[in-house]
């Protein structure tokens, strides 16, 4: 079950928000397991809400935001999540969280009233609000080695292979556990798995996805590029994909296949910038 972000809310009902792409096989799923609980006498309900989403994201979102919510944003940290009126819109809930790395907030608006609460940000007489484009995002999301469902992570991957181990919490690491993949991904944890997401530099041709990555000869393909970019902010190329696990000690030479010519490259930590995530004191 890929690609959601799960909010556990004060009000007794955990919140779902689906990347809108999976949202039909996740929403079986849910059901599916919603009518297992209701056979053991459990009292378990699935509600779909169809609302607007939009992203405000950016060192001067609070700045931008605060005076037209009625919650107070600085007890709002990252990875939190709180029902709040957005320009006197009722029913929104504001979530401390984003796809690009920076401070900022996904709102959830009923959805006859989205238009009208962009439409409010972009008149900020606080901050310049734009529109940013997919592009701009995809930009950024990579910059902050964020993965996009689709090409860095799908159904043929697993979190251990995309270095997204932490997401498995320990209290489901042990050896009865039943959740989706469990015998598969339990079975990484303990011996490492042929291939890891990593991150790339490079000069010359970006690299895209699909892009074979070779050794430092330039003679054995070893792995494969799954989103790739120039980097306004480093003035150089970046790019994530898999590599052979023997090969992802960061420094290591390696080469790019782009349009029939070698490129070198290196693979580095990510980040490659640094996120800005807000954590309340």
């Amino acid at each position: 079950m890929d690609d959601l972000i799960v909010s556990s809310t004060s009000d007794g009902y955990l919140y779902v928000v689906s990347n809108a792409g999976c949202a039909d096989k996740i929403s079986v799923y849910l059901e599916t397991e919603a009518e297992q609980y209701r056979m053991k006498g459990h009292d378990v309900q699935l509600e779909n809400v169809c609302n607007g989403l939009i992203a405000v994201q950016g060192p001067e979102m609070s700045k931008v935001l605060q005076p037209a919510v009625n919650i107070d944003l600085t007890k709002l940290p990252f990875m939190t999540t709180s029902l709040a009126t957005v320009f006197n819109v009722k029913d929104c809930r504001v979530s401390r969280c984003g796809y690009t790395g920076e401070d900022g907030v996904e709102i959830s608006i009923p959805a006859e009233e989205t238009a009208n609460v962009v439409e409010k940000l972009l008149q900020s007489t606080d901050a310049n609000v734009k529109l940013a484009g997919l592009g701009a995002r995809d930009t950024l999301r990579l910059e902050a080695g964020l993965c996009l469902y689709g090409n860095d992570i799908d159904e043929t991957t697993t979190p251990i292979e995309a270095t997204l181990a932490w997401t498995v919490g320990k209290r489901r690491r042990h050896p009865d556990a039943t959740f989706p993949g469990a015998n598969i991904i339990l079975e990484q944890l303990k011996h490492k798995t042929a291939k890891k997401r990593v991150g790339f530099m490079s000069k010359g041709a970006p690299a895209r996805a699909g892009t074979t990555v070779l050794d430092s000869s330039g003679e054995r393909a070893v792995g494969k590029i799954t989103s790739g970019c120039p980097s306004p902010s480093l003035n150089c190329n970046i790019a994530m994909g898999y590599i052979e696990t023997p090969l992802m000690k960061r420094g290591t030479k390696v080469q790019f296949e782009i349009r029939k010519k070698l490129v070198d490259a290196e693979v580095v930590k990510m980040p490659f910038v640094p996120c800005n995530y807000y954590f309340a004191k």
